[in-house]
């Protein structure tokens, strides 16, 4: 089965019910069976954001230790490709978190993602194919 990409904001309105795509995150989720990858940029940002909400930094690690977030690859393995990244979009503020999400992309095989952030409307993967992002954006 195919992965779906998970991004830092998704994680963050999951977990807080106080945001703006909170229902739309849970319902889009709600309709996937894929195994959801990301990367441990994205736990990090997500647990500090998350910081002010107690136990929402354990809710996300305990789905990391139970294998409901996947992470698949090692930061020191893909420095390359991410320095590649980082290069092909030195006109955009990208992020660490984003970069590891192209990358996973390229590696997965997908572009199928979960995110609020419209960068991924911009960014490619694979050099040139486009992102489908799951959770509709008003």
């Amino acid at each position: 089965m195919t992965p779906v990409l998970l991004d830092t904001g998704v994680i963050v309105a999951l977990l807080d019910r106080s945001e703006r795509y909170h229902l739309a995150c849970k319902q889009s989720l709600d309709t996937l069976s894929a195994p959801l990858v990301t990367c441990e940029a994205v736990i990090a940002e997500s647990c500090y954001l998350l910081r002010h909400l107690p136990g929402a930094a354990d809710a996300v690690l305990k789905n990391v230790e139970a294998g409901a977030f996947q992470i698949p690859f090692r930061l020191s393995g893909a420095a390359p490709q991410l320095r590649r990244i980082f290069r092909r979009y030195s006109d955009r503020e990208v992020d660490l978190a984003d970069a590891c999400l192209v990358y996973l992309a390229g590696e997965m095989g997908t572009g199928d993602i979960l995110t609020l952030d419209r960068d991924f409307e911009v960014y490619r993967w694979g050099h040139h194919k486009r992102f489908r992002q799951l959770i509709p954006l008003q």
